[in-house]
């Protein structure tokens, strides 16, 4: 989606900054003993007291029905799109990825963070560092005229220098009226190559980054993504706003990694 007015941009602007609080409350709210799936209702709460609808809620998969859930909570060697889980409480060193999203104005929000269950190990805590440099540093890449390709270059040059990967079947996209938009932007790429970014273009930066196998598999549940190797994961997302100095909307970068 294009922004086509200041008014616009405000407007987009105060639903990612509602978003963002609630996804700051649902982050504070993990803990050792806590199960996935009251996040996911503390998350359905928390949209009604807003009077804004959950993103996510009733989108259609390639794999499951509609997705029933406010939030994706993936958890350890899940990548993207875990079912918030209501058997399995969350554990100290657990890497916990809340992807969420609200339905503002008739504008979609869609921002990730990943954040570690204390005590982590030095790998753990290095890991989500890397996850998250990967996907800040593309962003000033995400200017008119660059390509897809320019993005992605750096978020996988930025994971390899590291020692890690990056899922290669997942990608941002743009957002506005809609949940995903064009353009698709993979997290790899070569500068140059791929979709050309415009003015006041609204996307999703987002990056999965893994220990080990860069292949996935679709759980039972039709829905959670996991590591074939069962590598851990991490997980960024950032709305930014395509301009010859991209404007990052959700203002996550400073959230602690540990809780």
């Amino acid at each position: 989606m294009i922004l086509n007015s200041q008014q616009d941009l405000k407007t987009y602007q105060a639903g990612v900054d509602l978003a963002a609080k609630i996804l700051w409350q649902l982050n504070t709210s993990l803990k050792p003993g806590v199960l996935p799936i009251d996040i996911d209702q503390l998350a359905f709460k928390l949209c009604d007291e807003n009077k804004v609808k959950p993103a996510f809620y009733g989108v259609g998969g390639k794999h499951g029905g509609a997705f029933k859930h406010a939030t994706c909570i993936s958890v350890n060697d899940v990548a993207v799109h875990g079912i918030p889980s209501s058997t399995e409480a969350l554990r100290v060193g657990d890497l916990v990825k809340i992807d969420f999203g609200i339905i503002y104005q008739g504008f979609y929000t869609d921002f990730c963070v990943t954040v570690g269950i204390k005590q982590l190990t030095p790998a753990k805590e290095k890991l989500i560092l890397v996850a998250k440099k990967a996907v800040r540093d593309s962003i000033a890449q995400a200017i008119p005229g660059n390509t897809t390709g320019h993005v992605g270059y750096v978020m996988h040059t930025t994971a390899k220098k590291s020692g890690f990967d990056v899922l290669k079947q997942y990608t941002g996209h743009g957002i506005g009226k809609t949940l995903h938009d064009s353009p698709m932007i993979p997290a790899h790429g070569t500068p140059g190559q791929g979709e050309i970014f415009h003015p006041n273009q609204v996307v999703c930066l987002e990056a999965q980054i893994v220990t080990g196998s860069d292949e996935v598999e679709v759980d039972d549940d039709g829905w959670s993504v996991k590591t074939i190797d069962h590598g851990l994961v991490a997980m960024f997302e950032y709305m930014v706003v395509v301009n010859d100095k991209p404007l990052v909307l959700n203002h996550t970068a400073d959230w602690p990694i540990i809780v």
